[in-house]
């Protein structure tokens, strides 16, 4: 069942969308060359935790991590390590937090070092997409003009929209209905409702949409071994223009 919150619960959620947006700005200032995706978990569950908030990810279906790290081919899922960054690399940072019972979730790629143009060609796609979606998060729209958005300017670029994994409803639980694919035709789905909260999170890929999952059973990555870049926001629909609960 899809929940409209009420104003007393979008407060929570904009605290908890709050709590991520901070953490990510703090690691997109800590990313550098030679840094682990490891020292980047650290960072972030201190954040979330000095907030008073908790890692929304860590124990959830058993995933051991407060931060989904994942890099350069690695869509999405990936575990931190020790592994240091490398100039020319770009790693996608997903972060949850909870608060009050309520929970926030957001994601970002950012490149190490210097990157190639091709490389900040489809970072700048991957987020216009998100933006394009999210532009069509308004009251009386369907659930899949969001989608069609995201796959129409993702396409556009020459991309391609990963399939197996999508957004969500959040609030009270970090995954809730509806699903929120990145692709699909427009005018389908729930009519979309003024209180209803969405994570909206295009994972965009360079080549082939196809993806597997490693041996570790989390990490995906993509099949043919290109880059694939992941945006997110957490946003609740109004009676006007959405509110993005995540803007970092």
């Amino acid at each position: 069942m899809i929940t409209c919150k009420s104003e007393r619960e979008l407060v929570y959620m904009r605290e908890a969308g709050r709590i991520v947006a901070k953490a990510h700005a703090e690691i997109a200032q800590a990313i550098k060359v030679g840094i682990t995706s490891l020292e980047l978990n650290r960072l972030a569950e201190a954040i979330i935790v000095k907030e008073g908030a908790k890692p929304a990810f860590k124990g959830l279906y058993g995933f051991p991590y407060t931060i989904c790290a994942s890099v350069n081919e690695e869509v999405v899922h990936g575990f931190p390590s020790l592994r240091k960054l490398e100039n020319g690399d770009i790693i996608s940072i997903d972060i949850g937090a909870e608060i009050n019972g309520y929970f926030g979730d957001g994601a970002a790629t950012y490149p190490v070092g210097d990157v190639s143009p091709e490389i900040l060609q489809l970072l700048k796609a991957t987020v216009e997409s998100l933006h394009k979606g999210i532009g069509m998060a308004k009251a009386g729209n369907r659930l899949s003009d969001i989608s069609h958005a995201v796959q129409t300017c993702a396409e556009g670029y020459g991309y391609s929209v990963v399939r197996d994994y999508v957004g969500h409803g959040i609030g009270r639980k970090p995954h809730e209905e509806p699903q929120v694919p990145n692709f699909g035709k427009p005018g389908r789905g729930p009519r979309l409702r003024a209180g209803m909260t969405l994570a909206i999170e295009p994972m965009i890929n360079m080549g082939t949409y196809e993806v597997r999952t490693l041996p570790n059973n989390w990490t995906v990555v993509t099949l043919d071994a290109k880059l694939s870049a992941h945006f997110e926001h957490t946003i609740a629909i109004t009676d006007d223009q959405p509110e993005i609960l995540t803007k970092m």
